[in-house]
């Protein structure tokens, strides 16, 4: 693969040392937006129900509108990102981000909500893997890039932290339109810090197969409709949505098998240990996106909580984002990911068991405490080591497209939370919650499986 405009490497850099710092601040604020407009919109899950008068099924699109278009398009954005130079593409997706978060404040019916929200995933998936990219090119040594992944996942986890809060506030006091222009001044700032000549990472001359992305992206939407059509029980339309899937999944399969630049990356998924990674990153967001959908209904409709109190109740989850990460970071620089990923998983599992007991039981708050600090403990635990292995096993000039292959199979399992645990709440919350503890442990049982070479950190 040949590489053009490749940077000076940091030592023979010294302006880019000395302002490398900012940008990963910068970075990490545009993760940090692109989290904060997912967990701000379920407190406000009621409100907007109420003002849109939805169904649960318009709901789920609301959510998973986002979820489909970052899911489907991160592949191709990866590869992007490895093709244009990671820091153009993530300008211009923080850029469009920041416009469609604005726009959405006054959608003025459901469905164009849920096209913005897709304007909005389709920006995000530019953003994510060419941040990870970045950070790769400004922290080449393996110690200091640990250090830095556990940087961006603190910064861009405290979203999650705030995001319940700040919208339970936004939303009691001015509605659920308020929560998109949060990300107004967050998006100008993050422009302003990535400015310059901090980073230029390298632009390979990787192709990029539209149609195949195209089919990819058709499949993925087709497949969300099927089961939000299912678990809605109209069936007529869940009929028709899973021809449309199969349909879409001959024409994916005849267009990768003919593709030089097939949409997934053959040479990652051969690797049984990298499966396994994947599964069990489809396994976190599943268990967090599904908790963070379905629980704003339980406390809001049948424990009769405020928006604010919803936010606050969220915190025991929250705040381990924030303050976690950096401690995972110094155990995946000492003695590798596998371990902590594990540990993650097992949390999630317990954390999943306990809020399901709490509501089958009919406990009090302090017992959804404590799965909510289980959970959030568990995924601040996970992500991070498994964003670490998965960028260390990355072949040359390839980091964009591992971060988009990593974050692509998180919001499937996100999408997929959504649907799944939304259609199993007509059985009961405690239902819903016993599903995202049942994913856990599959996905562990598969990573504690998986051929045990270690994950190097180069």
């Amino acid at each position: 693969m040949t590489l053009v405009n490749s940077p000076p490497p940091v030592s023979a850099n010294p302006w880019l040392g000395r302002g490398r710092a900012r940008v990963l601040v910068g970075v990490s604020l545009g993760y940090f937006m692109v989290l904060l407009d997912m967990t701000v919109l379920s407190v406000a899950e009621p409100d907007l129900a109420s003002s849109l008068h939805t169904s649960m099924a318009g709901l789920q699109w609301a959510t998973t509108g986002y979820t489909v278009a970052f899911a489907a398009l991160l592949l191709s954005a990866g590869a992007a990102a490895d093709r244009f130079g990671a820091e153009r593409l993530f300008r211009a997706g923080i850029a469009v981000f920041t416009l469609a978060s604005l726009l959405s404040a006054f959608a003025p019916a459901l469905w164009t909500l849920v096209l913005l929200r897709a304007t909005l995933g389709v920006a995000g998936a530019a953003c994510v893997p060419a941040s990870m990219a970045m950070i790769a090119q400004l922290y080449p040594e393996p110690p200091a890039r640990a250090r830095a992944v556990s940087t961006w996942a603190a910064i861009s986890g405290a979203a999650v932290a705030a995001g319940p809060i700040a919208g339970g506030a936004l939303v009691g006091a001015a509605g659920w339109r308020s929560i998109f222009l949060v990300n107004v001044p967050i998006g100008l700032v993050v422009l302003t810090l990535t400015l310059g000549r901090a980073v230029a990472c390298p632009r390979s001359e990787r192709r990029i197969d539209w149609p195949a992305q195209l089919a990819a992206a058709a499949v993925l939407a087709l497949f969300t409709d099927a089961l939000i059509a299912a678990g809605s029980q109209a069936w007529a339309h869940a009929a028709w949505s899973s021809a449309g899937l199969g349909v879409s999944v001959l024409a994916l399969c005849g267009l990768e098998h003919r593709s030089q630049a097939p949409v997934l990356n053959r040479t990652l998924l051969r690797s049984g240990q990298v499966r396994a990674g994947l599964l069990a990153a489809a396994a976190v967001n599943f268990a967090l996106t599904g908790g963070l959908f379905v629980l704003p209904l339980l406390l809001q409709q049948e424990w009769h909580l405020g928006p604010l109190q919803t936010g606050l109740a969220f915190l025991p989850l929250t705040i381990p984002f924030a303050a976690n990460p950096p401690f995972t970071g110094k155990i995946v620089a000492r003695v590798g990911p596998r371990r902590p990923i594990l540990a993650g998983l097992v949390l999630l599992a317990a954390g999943g068991a306990v809020l399901a007991g709490t509501v089958f039981a009919n406990e009090s708050y302090p017992w959804l405490a404590v799965g909510l600090l289980m959970t959030g403990f568990g995924v601040s635990y996970a992500l991070p080591a498994l964003v670490t292995a998965l960028v260390s096993v990355a072949p040359a000039g390839t980091a964009g497209a591992v971060g988009g292959l990593l974050n692509a199979v998180r919001q499937v399992g996100a999408t997929l939370g959504v649907v799944v645990m939304g259609a199993a709440v007509a059985a009961g919350t405690g239902w819903a919650l016993l599903v995202s503890a049942t994913v856990c442990v599959i996905a562990w049982v598969v990573f504690a499986l998986a051929p045990n070479q270690s994950w190097h950190l180069k």
